[in-house]
């Protein structure tokens, strides 16, 4: 498909990031989650600035006992049980449903520091408060959000190359769906039908399938040096597999500390492609 690269000229290509511009927080599911709890978060807001906080928390939780739900995330917590030990005992509190009097919680609130921030009008209003809350809790998805950044980044130039999703490309394709797609007699890949392989991508064309994978590795780990290994052994098993081609496409400088893991994989695969390859119309080649 295409002629021998250099691997060290190759690499030297290679991109630090593909961050977009949502991939730093989501905030769509920010407002979103925000929006679930507005009505109750709005309920608690009488609390800010409260003379008598442990009073009105009491007479607010015995006739609105629904804004307890809200409590958990003013702490960054996701869950509706809070475990909490000390010398008074360990109590493992429910936010959903009351499993203790409305005392202890009181002495949760003030334990915490919930009673001090708002009482204290440390903040003003709780929505804008969980709104913060929400879009730093958001931060810590980045991670699963690289981990698709790659794979929307292929798709968009399978696209921009005309294929037809569904129809020249499919996405998330089976092995077994596939050899039930075009005929192949892929059980190389499958260790006789023993094992279920997943592809990114499946492109078809009149004289080639090619299966798809796509990752990129900002930075080092054991995970690199699993995929190389793992890459390398579909290749050599697709090798004599007839109109069948298997292709990755990597990226990311965290390549540089596994690079002889990689240059493995590279010298026995040659559809192994990176994203200056895609800029420059690889797949237009298919």
């Amino acid at each position: 498909m295409a002629e021998k690269k250099d691997f060290n000229e190759w690499l030297s290509t290679f991109r630090e990031s593909i961050a977009n511009y949502q991939y730093y927080v989501d905030f769509d599911t920010v407002y979103k989650n925000c929006d679930n709890i507005k009505i109750e978060l709005n309920i608690l807001n009488s609390l800010v600035g409260s003379k008598n906080i442990e009073n009105d928390f009491e007479v607010l939780i015995q006739r609105y006992p629904e804004v307890l739900k809200c409590i958990p995330i003013l702490l960054a917590k996701r869950e509706m049980d809070i475990y909490c030990i000390d010398p008074q005992g360990a109590y493992n509190y429910n936010f959903k449903k009351m499993n203790y009097p409305i005392s202890q919680y009181k002495y949760f609130m003030k334990e915490t520091g919930l009673f001090e921030l708002l009482s204290k009008r440390l903040i003003n209003n709780l929505v804008d408060y969980v709104t913060g809350v929400e879009a730093g809790l958001n931060s810590n998805g980045r991670k699963n959000r690289g981990g698709h950044l790659m794979e929307d980044l292929v798709e968009s130039f399978i696209q921009k190359s005309g294929y037809v999703k569904g129809v020249t490309y499919f996405k998330e394709m089976y092995l077994s769906d596939l050899e039930a797609k075009t005929g192949l007699d892929l059980s190389a890949l499958s260790n006789d039908g023993k094992t279920e392989k997943r592809f990114d991508y499946v492109i078809i064309t009149p004289n080639y399938t090619y299966a798809c994978e796509c990752n990129f590795y900002a930075s080092g780990g054991s995970k690199l040096n699993e995929t190389a290994r793992s890459y390398k052994t579909l290749a050599l098993e697709s090798k004599n597999i007839p109109n069948f081609k298997f292709v990755w496409f990597t990226d990311g400088l965290g390549w540089v500390s596994a690079r002889n893991n990689l240059k493995e994989t590279f010298d026995v695969l040659d559809s192994i492609f990176n994203i200056k390859e895609l800029e420059e119309g690889i797949l237009n080649r298919f």
